[in-house]
């Protein structure tokens, strides 16, 4: 004979399922130190973000033919790419690139910091820069040649990665 199963009353009641399979990536919480897309934007390709010099950002942004999301800080303007925009390339070492787009101490790869305690800190980066259409992307390719070429770095990438 079976026992009727009875729920346990200290765990968390199961949530009802959702009608959807993948629930809108607008609806879930952004992670602590992401930077947030605005709403009607949607990243299906994830997204990760690439941080320029400051005083490189009004130039990039007036070559570029397509702008995606930019957000700035005291330090750098960051652009929003595809995630795995950084595979296969090697980025200037004046750039930074943030995995998911997480601005958080020790997610930034490729960061040259200034090790010193009195370098100026950047605060909370703000959106500048949203674009006419529902994409968030900046193109990767063209953003990558813009940064080597204003930095004076030859640009360098690894043939054949992902294929």
């Amino acid at each position: 004979m079976q026992r009727p199963h009875v729920s346990d009353p200290l765990s968390p009641p199961i949530p009802a399922p959702s009608p959807h399979p993948f629930p809108h990536t607008s609806l879930l919480p952004e992670p602590p130190g992401r930077l947030p897309l605005p709403e009607g934007l949607t990243a299906a390709l994830g997204y990760d973000a690439v941080g320029i010099p400051k005083g490189h950002g009004e130039r990039i942004m007036n070559c570029l033919p397509r702008v995606g999301c930019v957000f700035a800080d005291d330090l750098r303007w960051w652009w929003i790419v595809p995630a795995g925009s950084d595979t296969g390339v090697t980025w200037p070492p004046t750039t930074s690139y943030a995995v998911d787009a997480r601005l958080v101490p020790g997610a930034v790869a490729h960061a040259r910091r200034d090790p010193s305690w009195s370098g100026p800190r950047p605060g909370r980066p703000r959106l500048i820069h949203r674009p006419d259409g529902d994409s968030p992307y900046t193109p990767p390719i063209p953003l990558y040649f813009l940064a080597c070429r204003l930095v004076g770095s030859t640009p360098h990438w690894s043939p054949g990665v992902g294929a």
